[in-house]
Order: C-alpha cells, then structure tokens, then sequence
C-alpha cells in the first residue's frame, strides 16, 4: 500500500484545483476539456506523476461536466458531449426551471463519473493482462483497428481517413531510427529543416496548437460580439430540484451510464457519440417519447450520465493498450512522456501504485465537480457571462510559454505550437479533423515499429492473417468496423439525397 504515501494534501488540493479549473473551461462556451488539459500540461512539469496526474483527472472530469452549464441555460453546448442535453434541459430553462436542470444534471454526472471509475478499476487489468500475450502482429492490428473506428466514427468517412492517414504521415517526420530496425537517416523533410526536425515534431507544442491555439482562432473568428450579450440567466421560477425525480431513472441512469463508459472505451469516437446514444435508446424505451425535447428530465439524465461516462472508459484502451480512446486522453499522454512513463500493456502491472492513484484521483475529482457544481452552481453559472476577450490572450500566453518550457527552453518549439495551431485552424476550414489527425499522429509511429518488428521476425506479409486466433478476430473487427463505416455513408448520402 505505498501509494497512501502519494495521497497528500498537495494531491487532493491539486484535484480540486483542477476540477475547478476544469468546470471554468468546459463552462465557457467554444472552450473544451481538451482545451484545459492541454494548456495546463505544461504545469505538470515541476510536478512528480501522481501529482500531474491528479491536476489532469481533476482537469478532464471537470472540463466534462462543466459543459451542461451553458448547454442548459443558454442552449450553447459548452462541449461537443453536451449537445443532447440541451434538448430538454434548455426547454426546463425556458420553463423556469434552470436550477432544478441543472442539479440533475449534476447529479447524474456524478453517477456516470463513479460508475465509468468502478468498470474502469475491473476491466482494464483484465484487459492488460490479456494485452500482455501480444506478438508484435496483434499490437499492430491493434492500432490499426484504431484507426479504422477513429476513421471510420468522424463526420465524413473519407475525411477522417485522410486525416488519421495526415497524422501518420507528421508521426514519421524525422529520423528512421535504428533501434526499429531503420537506417538511421533522415526522413519526409527538406534538408534545411534537419536541425529542427531530426527527432521529429514535439508531441506536446503539436497538442497545445491544435486543440489551444487553433482553438481560440476558431473563437475569434467570430468576432469580439459575445454569444451571451444581452442574455440574462433564469435559474428559479418553476419547480424545485428534488432526488424523487431519480426515482424512476434507475434504469436509464445504469443503461446511460454503461453506454458511455464503453463507447469511450472505442478509440476516437467521443462524448458526442456516446450522448447521443443513450438519449436516443432512452427515447426508444421511454413511456412517453414524445415529451422528450420538451424539457423532461429524463432526457438531460440520459446524455450527461452518458456523458461523464466516458470518462472512465476513455482511460481504459489509454492505460491497457496505449491507445487514447478520445482527444483528451490523446493529451493525457503527454503527462506520461514529461514524466518518461510509457502507457500501455505493462503500465498497470508494473505501476501499481500509480494506478491506484489514477483510480482515488478519479474518484476524488467526480465527487469535488459535485460537490463545487450542485451547491455554488448559481455562482459558477455567471461564469458563461465572462468576455473572452480577457481569456483569450491569457489562454494564448500560457501556451506560448509552456510550449517553449517542455523542452528546456527550445524556440522551434513555439514554431511547432503556431504552425499546428494556424494549420489546426485552416484544416477545420477545408473538413480536415482535428481527433482522427492527432491520434493517428501519437499512433503512426507505434504502428510502423510493430508492421517493421513483425517482419523482422516472421518475414512475410502471410503472417499478418495466419499468427493466431486472436489475428483472426482483429481481423474481422477491422472488417465489421470498415463495413459500418461505408453502411453509415451509404445511408447518410442517401437519407440527404431523399431529403434534398
């Protein structure tokens, strides 16, 4: 039990601080958990581990939970995963009945968040465990199902797979290093780039521009006039908040709950996904579906529990497989490399300490965003009336600066951090996606090192199909989720053919 040496104060201060933080970004509209995880990463780096870990969980979950504020008062999805639930919990507002919305919807976080946390604290050592009998063959399959979900899952199936294919292609920029069996030369670039590029693109500058800077151009893009002029907020009128509404959302709580804790676990998919899930499946079975839409708690019960589900779930490919399950935990990464811990099969069964503090901290950081929401959440409501135009420079100092820190100090780093934020900000514009990029940039060179490994050992393609029975079932999971991935473009091109 050396990990009770880790639960400091200092630790739980860190969590709270994060959580706080956490709800202040995800509060503010065009702000996300991403966003606040990766601009406060560079913090983590006078940290130990269980520390920075601790700020990022108090970050994600925060950050998460902090977009039902203006997805209910101001009908504005503070986060991608909040957009159901201003189906019925804008309409509550309107009814008067904003604060009563949102304490359910606090309420139901909080249950998603633990359950996501004990499904995460059975499964992903099973998972790992089984992940350890891996050959190189089934690691590179492994990601390479990845790959196909996280395209496959993105708006437009061609356009995620371009953009998952642009990842791969930044992730090989650099030296072919010997020790993957390369030839030790230089790669993909000019030749007066070598001195900035010969190990490559920082993956923390990549991270910060692409979801902080890139960002905060997007925000600005629209003009200095603020979404919530004029708007004025309307918390009490009509009924009160009362625990007797759960009453009869067992099942939907547990049923919601589930599903975004294992739709996070699918690489890439996102809180979006998975909210709209278990909003729809709860309209499917509800009594009387056609009130959803109308402000009925059942339908904001159903994306947030969804929607802090994810939480957990997203950790579990991150911590067993090395695979982030969605862009936050493709930052959460970065936490890892300052610290120079790979995540992965082995992470947990040799980290044991540090997992139990991942799970406390997890645990920890749903109960103070409950306890900091459900009873100042008049006050933290005021928060999606602050103007941008005092956050945004902030915001932008503090990512020039920790991009220029992570590395002791390296200017091209600051490059890097503009180039993928102004590049991040043009690639939206033209439908490239920011999610499928990022991931197939932290796992392109994973990938090459275990199709490069598997050749070395085995020397034919053959066996890719033939390894074991495992291969077989990879296989078949990256043809079912290429097969859904052209049924569900088939469909949405003719469904807009029909309807044009």
């Amino acid at each position: 039990m050396e990990f009770l040496s880790a639960l400091t104060p200092t630790f739980f201060l860190l969590i709270s601080l994060g959580a706080a933080i956490g709800i202040v970004f995800g509060a503010i509209p065009g702000m996300t958990a991403t966003m606040a995880v990766a601009v406060c990463l560079p913090l983590t780096y006078a940290l130990d581990l269980n520390q920075a870990l601790g700020l990022l969980l108090g970050l994600y979950v925060g950050g998460i939970s902090g977009g039902l504020v203006p997805a209910i008062l101001l009908n504005i999805p503070g986060t991608p995963s909040s957009i159901t639930t201003t189906f019925d919990g804008y309409p509550m507002t309107q009814k008067g009945e904003g604060e009563r919305a949102l304490k359910i919807a606090i309420v139901s976080s909080l249950f998603g968040g633990l359950l996501s946390a004990a499904v995460m604290f059975y499964f992903a050592p099973v998972l790992a465990d089984f992940a350890i009998k891996f050959s190189y063959v089934e690691k590179f399959l492994i990601i390479f199902l990845a790959l196909t979900v996280i395209a496959s899952l993105s708006h437009n199936m061609l356009m995620g797979l371009f953009s998952g294919l642009i990842g791969v292609w930044l992730a090989l920029i650099g030296t072919y290093d010997v020790s993957v069996g390369g030839n030790g030369d230089t790669r993909l670039m000019f030749d007066f780039m070598e001195p900035y590029l010969i190990e490559g693109f920082s993956l923390l500058p990549v991270l910060i521009g692409l979801f902080g800077v890139a960002t905060i151009l997007e925000e600005a893009e629209k003009g200095i006039r603020e979404d919530t002029e004029g708007m004025k907020l309307n918390l009490t009128s009509g009924a009160r908040f009362s625990l007797n509404v759960f009453r009869n959302q067992k099942i939907n709580l547990l049923r919601s709950g589930l599903i975004g804790t294992f739709v996070g676990m699918l690489p890439g998919v996102g809180g979006s996904a998975a909210s709209v899930l278990s909003y729809t499946q709860e309209k499917n079975f509800s009594r009387h579906p056609e009130k959803m839409g109308t402000g009925a708690p059942e339908g904001v019960v159903a994306s947030e529990t969804a929607n802090n589900g994810l939480t957990g779930g997203a950790l579990i490919p991150l911590l067993s497989l090395g695979i982030p399950g969605d862009s936050t935990t493709a930052v959460l990464i970065g936490a890892f490399t300052l610290q120079g811990i790979q995540v992965g099969p082995l992470f947990i069964g040799e980290n044991l300490d540090t997992w139990n503090t991942i799970m406390v901290a997890l645990v920890f950081a749903n109960l103070v965003m409950f306890a900091l929401m459900f009873f100042a959440i008049k006050y933290i409501a005021r928060v999606v009336m602050v103007p941008k135009y005092i956050l945004f420079p902030i915001i932008m100092m503090m990512c020039v600066v920790g991009a220029y820190a992570i590395n002791y100090g390296v200017m091209f780093d600051v490059w890097t951090l503009l180039l993928f934020g102004v590049g991040g900000y043009l690639a939206t514009k033209v439908g490239i996606e920011v999610a499928p990029l990022v991931i197939g940039f932290i796992l392109g060179g994973q990938a090459e090192v275990y199709f490069v490994k598997s050749l070395e050992s085995f020397g034919t393609l053959t066996i890719f199909f033939t390894k074991s029975p495992i291969a077989v079932v990879l296989w078949v999971l990256i043809a079912v989720s290429v097969g859904f991935s052209v049924y569900q473009a088939v469909k949405t091109k003719s469904s807009r053919g029909s309807g044009g």
